[in-house]
C-alpha cells in the first residue's frame, strides 16, 4: 500500500513536470468556469481555447474519447455562444430542466456511453475505455444543457468532474486533476448560484404578470 508520503513525492514529481501549454489550457479553464458560474457569455471565448489546449494534450496521452468530447466541447460552445449572444437571448435567463429535457440528457448519457465505450475497445488501444467514454457521456449532456441555461447542467457535468478526477490522476495530468476538482466546488456553487436567479425571475413573474 501506498504511503501519504509516497503519494505527495509522486504528486510533487508530477507537478514538476507539468507543461507550459498544460498551464495555458488550466488557467482560461478557471475563466471559463468562474464565467459560467456568473452567467456570463464570455464563458465560451475562453472555453475554445481550453479545448484546443485540452485536445493537443489528450492526444499524446491516449485519452481518445475525451479528444471526441472536447471535440463535442468546440461544437456545442459554438452553438451556446450564438444563442446566448443572440438578440432574442440576450437575457441572463436561466429555467428550470422539463420531463423532456431530463429524458433527452439521460438519454445522451446512455447512448453516447455506449458508442463510445463500442469505440475505443474496437478501434482504439485506450487502457480505461469504462472511465473514459463515461466521463465523455455525462459531460455532453451537460453541456447540451448548459447550452439551453438549464439548472440541471451543473448536475450532469459534475458527475463527469466527478469521475474524471481520477482518471486523470492515472494519466499524470496532476494540474488538469486539481483544476477538475476546482471545477466540482465551481459548479456546486454555479448551481446554487442558478438556482437562486431561478428563484428570482419566478418572483420577478409574480409580481409583474
Amino acid at each position: 500500500m501506498v504511503s501519504i508520503s509516497e503519494w505527495w513525492l509522486i504528486l510533487k514529481q508530477q507537478f514538476y513536470q507539468i507543461s507550459y501549454l498544460e498551464a495555458i489550457g488550466v488557467a482560461f479553464g478557471v475563466a471559463e468556469a468562474f464565467l459560467a458560474k456568473n452567467n456570463k457569455v464570455w464563458l465560451y471565448p475562453c472555453g475554445l481555447i481550453n479545448i484546443l489546449v485540452t485536445m493537443y494534450i489528450y492526444l499524446d496521452i491516449r485519452l481518445y474519447a475525451e479528444i471526441l468530447l472536447q471535440g463535442y466541447y468546440f461544437v456545442m460552445s459554438l452553438y451556446g455562444w450564438f444563442i446566448w449572444a443572440s438578440k432574442k437571448n440576450n437575457t441572463n435567463h436561466v429555467s428550470l430542466c422539463t420531463t423532456k429535457d431530463r429524458l433527452i440528457a439521460c438519454f445522451i448519457v446512455i447512448f453516447s456511453w455506449i458508442l463510445l465505450y463500442f469505440f475505443l475497445t474496437k478501434y482504439t488501444n485506450s487502457d480505461v475505455p469504462v472511465l473514459d467514454s463515461l466521463v465523455s457521456a455525462f459531460a455532453w449532456a451537460g453541456m447540451w444543457l448548459l447550452a439551453k441555461r438549464k439548472l440541471d447542467n451543473w448536475i450532469f457535468l459534475n458527475i463527469s468532474n466527478f469521475i474524471s478526477v481520477p482518471l486523470l490522476i492515472h494519466k499524470g495530468l496532476i494540474l488538469y486533476s486539481i483544476l477538475t476538482i476546482f471545477l466540482f466546488i465551481i459548479a456546486i456553487f454555479g448551481y446554487l448560484d442558478w438556482k437562486k436567479l431561478v428563484h428570482l425571475q419566478n418572483l420577478k413573474l409574480k409580481n409583474n404578470p
